[in-house]
């Protein structure tokens, strides 16, 4: 891991992901998780002040990035349930079939290399019935806005440590087996081709 992707990236995105039109995003989906909870790519843990405490039974929170996750342990010593690291990829959960009542995922499959068998880890460790939260950005409706984001996209994925800005989050739900019961999408505040949200929940299908 070179010094850029070390110690700039983590910086950079902790930043960018505590703007407040983010936060008021993650309010809206974070206090719906409950039981055991599976974070998907936990980070800094921006999500973490956002749980509804007497919700959540344990928290697992992924990440490849021990230098995020060094961010979040004062978050981490607030929080009113346990909380514990896994370091490891979103492609190969080192979790128990069924063993989440919740899998929550937040800003983070825009830089996922491998999106749908991550996805399908994702609905394994769901147990029957379990719930999964998303809050994602991604393909804006207008076509002029998707083709700078189709232009823009190399380039944009090179210094943002793989960050897609064009990524078509309904139908990859679709594509990994899972059912949507309930969206919203708008544009938050901010670049436009970075701005268009999906957020909602998922069961599998």
């Amino acid at each position: 891991m070179g010094f850029y992707a070390k110690y700039v990236l983590p910086r950079a995105a902790h930043f960018l992901c505590s703007a407040k039109p983010i936060g008021r995003q993650r309010e809206k989906v974070v206090p719906l998780a409950e039981g055991r909870v599976l974070e998907v790519g936990i980070g800094s843990g921006l999500n973490l002040p956002f749980y509804a405490a007497g919700k959540v039974q344990h928290l697992w929170g992924l990440d490849p990035s021990k230098e995020l996750w060094a961010r979040a342990q004062q978050a981490v010593a607030q929080a009113e349930f346990d909380v514990e690291f896994i370091e490891a990829a979103a492609e190969e959960i080192p979790l128990d079939d069924g063993s989440a009542d919740t899998v929550l995922v937040t800003y983070t499959l825009c830089s996922i290399s491998e999106i749908l068998p991550a996805l399908g880890e994702m609905r394994r460790v769901l147990k029957q019935g379990g719930q999964l939260i998303f809050c994602e950005h991604g393909t804006a409706p207008e076509e002029a806005v998707r083709r700078w984001q189709n232009r823009l996209n190399p380039i944009w994925k090179r210094v943002s440590g793989g960050c897609n800005l064009n990524l078509p989050v309904p139908s990859l739900l679709k594509q990994a087996g899972f059912k949507i019961r309930a969206m919203d999408t708008m544009y938050i505040p901010g670049w436009k081709p970075a701005c268009f949200n999906y957020w909602g929940t998922a069961i599998s299908s």
